[in-house]
């Protein structure tokens, strides 16, 4: 199975692992895997053949006047700024992928890299490539290089070029041993002269007949007097992007160690869901196989009890046959004394037989069900689901229980709590089943109450409702479309509670602080000008009331239904 790679990590494996060094030492094309044939520097330091280059397809970089735009109608100046934006022709590096500029003159006008020439040079000198041949004849295997005329010779034209005279004090090097070789760099405006000067104007190197020329008035100088301010601003630059080398190092192995991290602890979280799997896939196996015994156990029992009741009924029909079978027998063929003497036998038979109790209907059901959402407990440490129960709702055997049972008040919601039980009167220790209730007041039979039914997963269901107005209501609760015990029952809906807007206290002239002018709804008053009531006084009920109704209960409903003058002298009996 191929592995799938992620792009990202496949970016990052194509950075060089070491400190960057341009194309130091470099001798082979990324792209042909060959010796470099006429190598080409690209702007982003990497070098590539003249020919591999000129194989990449080309693409437009800016392309302002389209392909067929019609300038001729306009003016001069726009006709000349859209000739000066013509399309410029790029390529994409094969190695980075950055994108490259073409000059004018095409991949033949970018930079020579001479210095990946040199290498190439060394590498074949030391066995590596096709080898060397002679600058003069062009035939043989070089041997010597002259360090004068910078020319590669074989033997015998290392021989020839010692004869002459001008040539004669020249030095020869042995290739073999040399280890920095190099040809000479000619103009390429002039192929038959060496560059040796560098214009500082133009930032190029020149020959001299470049001088004398085209930078006749330029500043000049020869390159082993220039190359110290030259080579002394690259190493500052130099200088200056070594420590973002080493920052981004030091970047990329802390990406290479997070990655590694994350490797692992995507590994150790994949061990710790493999193994909570495979714990849990095992604990549902044995809470299943527990179910599975469960239930043949509970078909063992059943069919005993069947078998057992099966026989039992047998005997007692082939008991009942034969006493039916030989009294029709005696009564219809016997004589009169044949039947007198054997009466008393089969009198007593009979009437045993007829005093054997036994059930018509089946001892046990064939009711088993599974709820697969029922907590079961913990197996194995793992929380599991599903349980098998044997037990069926029974609604006669149902119950409703609650305060609110039978009364309620408007707009107060009101509740009750049903609870199912089986044939046999237990208690229903699951949910689940279908409860269907309905409170219809009798006044509106066409405008049921809206009910809340809450399973509370034990056998018990919590009922609420909130009725809108006053009256008789009727409230219908079914279990399997069954009434429950109790079901259907009236309820009584009173009108909303009232609070009670005064005090309740043991008389006027206590809570109201000695007020003269504070009145209670007792009716009681005191001697002195005092319009309420107080202690032993005329009209005092002798114990704790509210003051808005008289009522002698703290926790009733308020009755009074006076006035507003009335109420705001009641509600001046406020405790100080």
């Amino acid at each position: 199975m191929s592995e799938k790679r992620n792009p990202l990590l496949d970016f990052v494996g194509k950075l060089p692992s070491g400190t960057v060094l341009g194309n130091s030492g470099k001798t082979h094309c990324p792209l042909c895997m060959g010796l470099f044939r006429a190598p080409r520097l690209l702007p982003c330091l990497h070098t590539v053949c003249t020919t591999c280059l000129e194989q990449l397809e080309p693409f437009s970089v800016v392309d302002i006047q389209g392909g067929d735009s019609d300038t001729s109608s306009e003016g001069p100046i726009f006709q000349d700024l859209a000739h000066s934006l013509q399309p410029q022709i790029g390529i994409l590096c094969p190695v980075c992928d950055a994108q490259v500029d073409l000059p004018m003159g095409g991949v033949k006008a970018l930079t020579i890299d001479h210095l990946a020439m040199k290498d190439v040079m060394l590498e074949s000198l030391r066995g590596e490539g096709q080898g060397l041949v002679c600058d003069l004849c062009s035939d043989r295997e070089v041997e010597k290089r002259c360090q004068i005329c910078k020319a590669h010779l074989c033997h015998f034209c290392c021989q020839a070029h010692r004869r002459q005279k001008k040539t004669a004090h020249h030095t020869m090097v042995d290739l073999k041993s040399c280890s920095r070789i190099g040809k000479a760099i000619l103009c390429p405006a002039h192929p038959t002269e060496e560059l040796r000067l560098f214009c500082e104007l133009c930032d190029r190197p020149v020959c001299r007949d470049c001088v004398v020329g085209e930078h006749r008035e330029h500043p000049c100088d020869f390159t082993g007097n220039v190359i110290h301010k030259h080579g002394d601003s690259m190493r500052e630059l130099l200088r200056g992007t070594q420590p973002h080398v080493d920052a981004l190092e030091e970047a990329l192995a802390q990406v290479r160690d997070t990655h590694r991290a994350l490797q692992e602890r995507v590994e150790a979280v994949a061990a710790d869901v493999r193994t909570f799997s495979e714990g849990y896939i095992k604990a549902i196996e044995e809470h299943r196989d527990r179910l599975l015994k469960r239930l043949e156990d509970i078909r063992v029992q059943k069919e005993n009890a069947l078998q057992l009741q099966k026989a039992q009924l047998e005997q007692l029909l082939a008991d009942m046959r034969t006493g039916v079978e030989f009294t029709e027998h005696l009564l219809t063929r016997g004589s009169d004394l044949e039947i007198l003497i054997t009466k008393g036998v089969v009198v007593e038979r009979l009437t045993k037989l007829n005093q054997v109790g036994y059930s018509t209907r089946p001892g046990v059901n064939d009711k088993i069900s599974f709820s697969p959402w029922e907590k079961a407990g913990r197996c194995r440490g793992y929380e599991v689901y599903g349980a098998i129960s044997t037990q069926e709702v029974d609604p006669a055997k149902c119950v409703l229980q609650g305060e609110d049972l039978h009364r309620a008040r408007e707009k107060q919601t009101s509740s009750f709590t049903l609870f199912c039980k089986d044939a046999a009167g237990e208690r229903m220790g699951r949910g689940g089943d279908d409860i269907r209730v309905a409170v219809v007041p009798n006044h509106k039979k066409d405008s049921p109450v809206r009910t809340t039914v809450q399973d509370n997963k034990d056998g018990t269901y919590y009922v609420s409702y909130t009725p809108k107005e006053p009256g008789i209501y009727t409230v219908l609760v079914c279990v399997k479309e069954q009434h429950v015990q109790g079901s259907p029952f009236t309820v009584t809906v009173r009108k909303r509670h009232r609070s009670h807007p005064g005090v309740f206290h043991c008389c006027t002239f206590c809570s109201s602080g000695g007020q003269k002018t504070a009145r209670c709804a007792c009716g009681g008053i005191m001697p002195g000008g005092y319009l309420g009531c107080g202690h032993g006084h005329k009209g005092h009920p002798g114990r704790p009331h509210w003051s808005c109704c008289g009522k002698l209960t703290e926790k009733s409903e308020c009755t009074w239904t006076g006035g507003p003058s009335t109420a705001r002298s009641l509600l001046r009996t406020v405790a100080l």
